[in-house]
């Protein structure tokens, strides 16, 4: 029924900065060798090498694999030829526009008194990362300990407080809660439905053949753009249940 299959990463393939597992990798393999698939995240292109590209088998079908990091503003395909990962695209957000979104941070965070409501380990690495077309927070940092990152705003609420202030301050970029701690920040228009235009230029799928699978579906949800692009969409909680839904895929029970 559907040709294009479209994943988020980050709570949905695998847990927050975490790999994906053998089983989700044995998964993958099987579902690239009779479907197209693409995963789009907040994250960076290293970032979805480390969690999921590295960890699949070698011998996988990764012509089928359409990658589109930083909510689809860069997108990376597999040279049969080369034998590698090229860069299709990738667009860069002005040094003006990163300075400014960095210092709505700053202002919001210490309006909130963040830093001493919410005491972290320093080596738990940056609170703000530079992803080349987007800016993400992660609120502990980096490398956070996941039990510890799965605790603290298990139901949205804190980003979702910083999110609304953002937008007073920055009303014209995109913001969106991401992942377990993260709030991306991209050019405005630039969220994941902007990715789903880009699959259907590059990819040449339709709408109507694409489903999207994913945990963020939710108002101020970075996946919840995707609902007004008409794509068929089904809300996870977690990979899991990504899991099972592959199983039926695969066995074209959905």
């Amino acid at each position: 029924m559907y040709k294009l299959i479209i994943f988020d990463l980050d709570n949905t393939l695998t847990k927050s900065k975490e790999t994906i597992d053998e089983e989700m990798s044995e998964l993958f393999f099987k579902l690239l060798k009779e479907k197209k698939v693409a995963v789009i995240s907040g994250g960076s292109m290293a970032q979805m090498e480390k969690e999921l590209i590295f960890l699949l088998k070698i011998d996988s079908n990764f012509s089928n694999l359409h990658i589109f990091p930083t909510d689809g503003t860069a997108y990376f395909a597999w040279s049969i030829k080369n034998g590698k990962w090229e860069m299709i695209y990738q667009e860069a957000m002005s040094g003006k526009d990163k300075i400014k979104i960095i210092d709505a941070f700053s202002k919001v965070l210490k309006e909130i008194d963040f830093y001493t409501k919410y005491a972290r380990e320093d080596d738990w690495g940056e609170l703000i990362e530079d992803r080349v077309s987007s800016i993400t927070f992660s609120a502990l940092g980096q490398n956070a300990p996941l039990n510890i990152k799965e605790k603290w705003d298990c139901d949205q609420k804190k980003r979702l407080e910083i999110k609304k202030m953002l937008e007073k301050v920055i009303p014209e970029f995109e913001i969106g809660v991401a992942g377990t701690t993260s709030i991306d920040v991209t050019a405005k228009g630039q969220n994941k439905a902007y990715g789903i235009e880009k699959m259907v230029e590059y990819l040449k799928v339709p709408k109507n053949e694409m489903i999207f699978i994913g945990d963020s579906l939710f108002a101020g949800g970075n996946d919840n753009p995707v609902i007004n692009t008409g794509v068929n969409a089904i809300s996870v909680k977690n990979p899991e249940e990504t899991k099972d839904l592959i199983k039926k895929i695969i066995g074209n029970t959905l």
